[in-house]
């Protein structure tokens, strides 16, 4: 099942289950997604892959977590609470990211496999990472491991 299909049937569940919140974030998401099936026509594309999907997804959650942080500084809780709700909803159709050791030893392995040995190198090492991991990565964590294990 695609992520178009399993965020359709969360749909479904949410509004018969009577979740309020949880339809309307699946509901921004699915707006958003239209939005982004639009912009794409021009292209040739009527539906855009699943892996623009997840750029889609990543690019909502970046955005609500900054809102989340100015929401804070103006002591506006209540708004930075509900952002955290969408973000939890929208979690829910992105693949486990690469973090911690896991991402420290993917970006150790592709520095092996491209021979990297300078920071000028840090683009054929994201690179393979991208190739071997693809939607598991978060690309802001995974440059900044890449550029400060090369730096080291």
């Amino acid at each position: 099942m695609g992520l178009r299909e399993e965020l359709t049937a969360a749909v479904k569940t949410s509004m018969l289950a009577r979740t309020k919140e949880r339809t309307d974030a699946l509901r921004l998401i699915q707006a958003k997604l239209k939005d982004t099936d639009i912009a794409a026509r021009p292209k040739g594309i009527d539906a855009v892959p699943d892996d623009e999907i997840l750029a889609m997804l990543r690019s909502m959650i970046k955005s609500r977590r900054d809102s989340v942080v100015l929401y804070r500084q103006g002591g506006r809780e209540e708004l930075a609470a509900k952002e955290e709700a969408e973000i939890a909803v929208i979690s829910e159709f992105l693949p486990t990211t690469l973090e911690g050791d896991a991402l420290a030893a993917a970006v150790k392995e592709a520095i092996a496999v491209t021979g990297a040995a300078s920071p000028k190198d840090m683009g054929k090492v994201v690179g393979a990472l991208k190739a071997k991991h693809g939607a598991a990565l978060d690309m802001g964590m995974a440059s900044a491991a890449v550029k400060a294990a090369l730096a080291g």
